[in-house]
């Protein structure tokens, strides 16, 4: 991705967060000769992975597969006297899909925070990731409800759904609803050891240097 498709991206998200009047911690606005000066809090960010997050997941289509993240709190995982959990805001464009993906550690609530409905989907695989014909059952705020394999399931504002490990999921937001803003409650992240892909991706993508930066990505503190 350019630089300055990661600045408009991160730009987008800062403005539906300012019209659903959330706000952000204060390096959440920094630039990099900010976190140069303040290199204790840096190297907390850098190993907690908490902070902006752009990917593309190296397809080259950031409008039909990416996201944009803010991890705004997270522990490490298998790390004593460590935060047992994480949180994060996730920002999709309509029809931009995060492709499908499971984690073996991280149980996590994925919730519509707001903006357009936000829709999910999910599979289970054998061990050679074939698709399983097999029902999957979620819990949608405290209701469990059974859904087939690809079924849309549609959150609409204020709406949460647990993602079980082991899990397949991919989501997006639904088409003419407008950008979705949602979150994420779970137990410790770690993008680097527990995201498991069912196509070959990139996580975190090459930056074509366009421009200055307006705000690092987490990898980059």
């Amino acid at each position: 991705m350019k630089r300055s498709e990661i600045n408009y991206a991160i730009s987008k998200a800062k403005i539906l967060i300012n019209e659903y009047k959330w706000a952000l911690p204060k390096w959440a606005y920094w630039s990099k000769s900010d976190y140069d000066t303040h290199p204790d809090i840096a190297d907390y960010l850098r190993r907690h992975q908490m902070g902006w997050d752009v990917t593309d997941f190296g397809r080259g289509d950031f409008n039909k597969e990416g996201i944009i993240l803010f991890c705004i709190r997270n522990g490490m995982q298998n790390i004593d006297n460590e935060k047992p959990y994480a949180e994060k805001l996730l920002f999709m464009q309509e029809d931009q899909v995060i492709p499908f993906h499971s984690h073996n550690i991280k149980l996590e609530d994925i919730i519509n925070r707001g903006g357009g409905n936000l829709v999910l989907e999910f599979v289970k695989v054998d061990e050679q990731k074939n698709p399983l014909q097999e029902e999957i059952k979620v819990m949608i705020d405290g209701e469990f409800k059974t859904v087939q394999p690809y079924e849309p399931l549609i959150l609409q504002r204020g709406q949460s759904v647990t993602v079980e490990r082991f899990v397949y999921h991919k989501f997006y937001a639904e088409k003419g609803t407008g950008m979705a803003m949602a979150g994420e409650v779970s137990q410790v992240n770690d993008d680097k050891k527990d995201n498991y892909f069912l196509e070959q991706v990139g996580r975190f993508t090459k930056v074509e240097e366009d421009e200055p930066i307006l705000h690092p990505l987490w990898n980059e503190i």
